[in-house]
């Protein structure tokens, strides 16, 4: 029983995707399950790439007893200011990228701000950078989604610079467009790091009991500001990805995607207490989500009973980790 709960995202990851096979239309004229092809699969991490982004960012900061709802708003504000950059004033894509990502960085450290030095629960704290980034974007665009003509004085009249394009196209060789290949690497190096270093094992024995860590001579503060800010910087990538995806920047773009994150984080067994789970866990997290999507997409389930049979999916996923914590 403990080794089926320590691989219980796997065995569910195993479950889900033997349905997938099983309950999912035919290719025309074979038997074939359109639910393995390669196209499906392929969509399936293009379409979840920024779900991917969030969630990666996400586990570090419940790795050490946080929260962040304000990610979504980050993705719509970055994603905002890198059309308004690009198409508004004719930016480059390389200062276009590292504005945005400074802009993100800089809500994550206020986040982790909040939480360290003024002592707000993470709740609270990104609730309310949450509210305040999602008025930014409408602020800096008066609500209007920003795109080439949007306004008279606007750089591009035509098209969206190759940037976007090119990064929902599938790479030579590769067989995947770089919005994709950017939420694995994220998700890799992310790993390496949670895994392989020092800060890693400080995020974990912060999140498994601050107070000794403190005691311990763990630089506490600096560990939590690290993680928030990672976890919006990687926010501002996924806004990046929306953008180009979308083809424009919209201000009302990532509303309620930190849930999605959350979700992917939690199903896939990280604890929403810290100190217990891995980035590798989100990644299963992720995929389990998006294969009971796409399941259900592809049998022609309305969004309405998707969305009650996620929330039932968290509900025991958390039961799950209560009973194995007593």
């Amino acid at each position: 029983m403990k080794r089926l709960e320590r691989y219980r995202g796997l065995i569910v990851f195993a479950l889900v995707f033997l349905v997938g096979c099983l309950f999912t239309p035919k290719l025309a004229g074979t038997s074939v399950p359109v639910f393995l092809t390669w196209r499906t699969q392929k969509d399936i991490l293009y379409e979840y790439s920024e779900y991917g982004l969030l969630a990666t960012g996400m586990t570090l900061v419940i790795l050490v007893g946080g929260i962040d709802l304000s990610v979504g708003s980050v993705l719509g504000l970055t994603a905002t200011l890198f059309a308004l950059l690009t198409v508004g004033h004719g930016w480059g894509i390389g200062p276009s990228v590292l504005a945005v990502l400074a802009v993100g960085l800089a809500v994550g450290l206020l986040n982790g701000a909040l939480v360290t030095r003024f002592r707000l629960q993470p709740f609270v704290a990104t609730l309310a950078t949450m509210t305040a980034a999602r008025g930014l974007a409408k602020v800096v665009t008066g609500g209007a989604k920003v795109q080439p003509g949007a306004a008279p004085w606007y750089a591009l009249t035509g098209d969206t610079p190759e940037f976007f394009a090119w990064m929902t196209r599938t790479v030579p060789g590769i067989g995947l467009p770089p919005a994709a290949l950017l939420f694995l690497i994220a998700l890799a190096v992310t790993a390496l790091i949670v895994n392989r270093t020092i800060f890693g094992r400080h995020v974990y024995a912060v999140g498994g009991n601050e107070e000794a860590s403190r005691l311990a001579g763990i630089p506490v503060t600096r560990v939590k500001l690290v993680t928030y800010a990672a976890c919006a910087g990687l926010a501002a990538l996924a806004g990046v990805v929306n953008a180009c995806r979308q083809d424009l920047g919209d201000p009302e773009a990532g509303a309620t995607f930190e849930l999605d994150a959350i979700a992917a984080v939690v199903i896939g067994g990280t604890s929403l207490q810290g100190g217990r789970g891995g980035v590798w866990l989100t990644l299963l997290g992720v995929l389990i989500v998006a294969y009971i999507n796409k399941i259900l997409s592809l049998n022609a389930l309305p969004l309405g009973p998707r969305m009650i049979l996620q929330a039932a999916i968290i509900v025991v996923a958390v039961a799950l980790q209560r009973k194995k914590a007593a």
